[in-house]
């Protein structure tokens, strides 16, 4: 039999053979978006591990605050780098292989990082350096792939939901493992976040080998799940065909999206949602302690509560999303319509900068969070209009514009405090990028539909 027949006989097997299609269907697909939410999870707590042990390893190490900085941007610069040519991979391997070896990948080279400084003959700060890069190159297949796995996996009237699971890992990530990280550090040395990270890692790798199959090819789904997943616009083989039609890497391919009027829209808009997201993870302390007066341990509480706000308006957000979906059919309304209340209340950042009290700001930032975990819809809309047999491509991208903002953001804010002695221009700064991004939604991108690729 040839090779490219086999997964569609297989499909076609399996459905005379499993349950009865008017037999109750299974739910393996959430348990597949859990698993998904815990290996992501881990993925960014992976990305915060120096940020929390970085400041007993650089008294131990005698970094600077400025190698420090360089080793802190390593993996921004590298996830970057690295998205399109993850995507590449997704399209040509699938995503079992190529997510299955970034998960160990990442996980090893985050482990090594505990031996910084022992190694005789390599630099510290060079070391360091190469490891963080190294995860960022490791990690870039991730959301990718979970894009891909969403999309194969449920119906579009849930993927919403599904992709709001998946992107609140962020959230859920700094509140769970930032405590434990914390507790090693104090208890066992800064070594151990970096040992037990790994540890996890490798174990979250066997899981993802283990439970994470194609629909088609799942052991436990019977057909009456299988047919209401493909019936409602599931890619159900897209991974078993993922090496037969995946077409070869093209500069072409890149062209075709990024010229889209509805990609480039959808790219411009996710680079402005992240402008947010980086202000929070590298601006938002320093300003509540400098600009503010907080101590260490009162910002570290503060900066607690607009993550379990993000969290919980990614789970809203996503929900809103399919139930407006349901009741309409109209995905440009189920996927705008969230965003665009999101945004508008995520702008309540600006009102920071006439704000006269401290807990006034963090509960400005804690409307402003809620908002962005609301419009974080970027996801689920890949999984509506990337082309399909550039799935991977087509999310690789989209996280490469989405990540700039990780360079963009701590640069300005940068410059705008030294410039001007106050954050208020930057909290500005911010806020205006959440209007932009409502623009590049409505105005630029229009409506949401699947991209076809030119013949």
């Amino acid at each position: 039999m040839p090779r490219s027949d086999r997964p569609c006989r297989r499909r076609e097997a399996r459905r005379d053979d499993l349950t009865d299609l008017h037999a109750r269907p299974t739910r393996v697909r959430y348990a597949i978006i859990a698993l998904i939410f815990l290996i992501t999870s881990v993925n960014y707590a992976d990305r915060a591990t120096f940020s929390i042990a970085g400041s007993a390893a650089a008294r131990e190490l005698a970094l600077t605050p400025v190698q420090t900085g360089f080793i802190l941007s390593a993996f921004a610069w590298a996830y970057v780098l690295a998205q399109i040519p993850g995507g590449v991979l997704l399209d040509r391997f699938g995503t079992k292989r190529v997510y299955a070896a970034a998960i160990l990948l990442w996980s090893l080279f985050t482990a090594t990082q505990g031996f910084a400084g022992w190694i005789i003959g390599i630099p510290v700060v060079a070391m360091l350096f190469a490891l963080r890069f190294l995860v960022g190159l490791a990690e870039a297949p991730s959301f990718p792939g979970n894009a891909r796995l969403v999309a194969a996996w449920f119906p579009a009237a849930e993927r919403g939901t599904a992709s709001a699971i998946f992107n609140s890992a962020q959230y859920f990530s700094l509140v769970a493992f930032a405590p434990l990280m914390g507790w090693l550090a104090h208890n066992y040395g800064w070594r151990s976040i970096f040992w037990t990270m790994g540890v996890l890692g490798v174990l979250a790798t066997l899981a993802f080998v283990r439970f994470i199959h194609s629909p088609a090819n799942h052991p436990r789904i019977n057909a009456a799940e299988l047919a209401h997943i493909e019936a409602g616009g599931g890619l159900v083989g897209m991974e078993d065909s993922a090496a037969s039609k995946a077409p070869a890497f093209a500069w072409r391919n890149v062209r075709h999206l990024i010229a889209n009027r509805m990609m480039l829209g959808i790219y411009l808009g996710q680079y402005c949602i992240n402008v947010l997201t980086y202000f929070f993870v590298t601006w938002f302390p320093i300003y509540l302690i400098k600009e503010r007066g907080l101590n260490v341990l009162e910002a570290g509480f503060a900066a607690a509560a607009p993550a379990l706000f993000g969290f919980a308006g990614g789970l809203a957000g996503g929900f809103i999303s399919d139930r407006i979906l349901k009741r309409t059919g109209s995905l440009d309304w189920a996927r705008k319509t969230p965003l665009v209340v999101g945004m508008l209340l995520a702008s309540m950042i600006i009102a920071c900068v006439w704000a006269p009290s401290e807990w006034l700001v963090v509960a400005l930032m804690s409307v402003a969070f809620f908002g962005k975990g609301i419009a974080s819809l970027g996801w689920a809309i890949m999984a509506d209009v990337a082309p399909r047999r550039l799935a991977g491509l087509s999310g690789g991208v989209f996280n490469m514009f989405g990540n700039i903002a990780g360079i963009v953001t701590p640069i300005v804010v940068g410059y705008i405090v030294a410039a001007t002695g106050s954050f208020d221009l930057a909290l500005i700064f911010v806020g205006a990028h959440c209007l932009l991004t409502i623009f590049a939604f409505l105005v630029i991108a229009g409506p949401i539909r699947r991209m076809e690729l030119p013949e």
